[in-house]
């Protein structure tokens, strides 16, 4: 009867133990492949509301230290609610400052770069886009 109780009072170590072990494996999918296997993990997790909130608050946090212009940008947009209405978006991008417009239009750029060719085939195809493009 008292052996049964001591286990009982090990329950914390246990979860804790537990929580530990999938965080080091939760690390060790992420540094594999560039995080591959790590995305439709955290696209799963975006589904519970209270995660995504958390996941929202902690990339936010993350932009502002790394980048305030482009945060604020994206806070002014965000609340002119420019996702729904391209004129929208047109006016809320007036009404930022140059800097805040500077870093959403860089990272806009960066995203909207041209993926990497995996094959011959794509790589060549790109050649032939850019040739066409630049001719012009």
């Amino acid at each position: 009867m008292v052996a049964s109780s001591i286990w009982l009072w090990f329950t914390p170590v246990y979860v804790l133990a537990g929580l530990v072990l999938v965080l080091l494996v939760f690390s060790l999918v992420a540094r594999i492949r560039g995080g591959r296997y790590v995305r439709p993990i955290v696209n799963a997790m975006t589904k519970v509301p209270l995660l995504k909130r958390w996941m929202q608050k902690a990339s936010r946090a993350a932009l502002e230290k790394q980048n305030p212009e482009l945060a604020s940008a994206i806070a002014k947009l965000e609340r002119a609610g420019v996702a729904r209405d391209p004129q929208r978006a047109q006016a809320a991008l007036s009404r930022l400052t140059a800097g805040e417009r500077r870093a959403y239009m860089e990272a806009a750029g960066a995203q909207g770069q041209m993926p990497t060719p995996s094959n011959r085939q794509e790589r060549r195809r790109m050649e032939k886009l850019q040739k066409k493009t630049q001719g012009r």
